[in-house]
């Protein structure tokens, strides 16, 4: 995401799911890397839904666009954490990724105090029958591909 412009945006959105049950305990979604080697798990409920960006530096990291869903800190847990490789891709904001397979993980912001990171769905293994709420960025994306979902667009964040 174009780091700069979406902090404030990030944190804004739908809430994602209702709360997945009347038993007062949470479900978890899990997900890993390509390879294994990092081990992600979220507590439910979600509460934003999933934003597409489409800047420059988010399609530079994963090959086409980027589209994750931002979970407090406190209710993600990682396993394999020394696997997880940070770039500093802006002043305010960390990229992950697995050091093993590459795949795309996280988008961290760095401002003390921010209390979410984006994880993208792609490395989710639950199907959660979320849809895309927002894309952003759109005035930077491809020009191999069309945006046809429905979903509110943005040339900016």
């Amino acid at each position: 995401m174009a780091d700069s412009h979406l902090l404030a945006a990030h944190h804004q959105g739908l809430a994602a799911r209702p709360s997945p049950s009347n038993t007062g305990t949470a479900d978890v979604i899990r997900g890993t890397c390509l390879c294994g080697a990092v081990r992600i798990e979220i507590d439910e409920p979600l509460e934003h839904a999933p934003e597409a960006c489409h800047c420059h530096q988010c399609r530079k990291q994963t090959g086409n666009f980027y589209v994750g869903v931002n979970v407090r800190r406190a209710n993600l847990r990682i396993a394999g954490e020394e696997q997880v490789r940070w770039f500093q891709s802006s002043e305010q904001v960390q990229r992950g990724f697995c050091g093993t397979c590459g795949s795309t993980l996280f988008w961290k912001p760095t401002i003390a105090g921010y209390q979410w990171t984006s994880v993208a769905l792609g490395c989710l293994d639950d199907e959660l029958g979320l849809k895309i709420a927002k894309h952003i960025f759109v005035a930077d994306k491809g020009s191999y591909y069309e945006i046809d979902d429905g979903a509110p667009q943005s040339a900016g964040a």
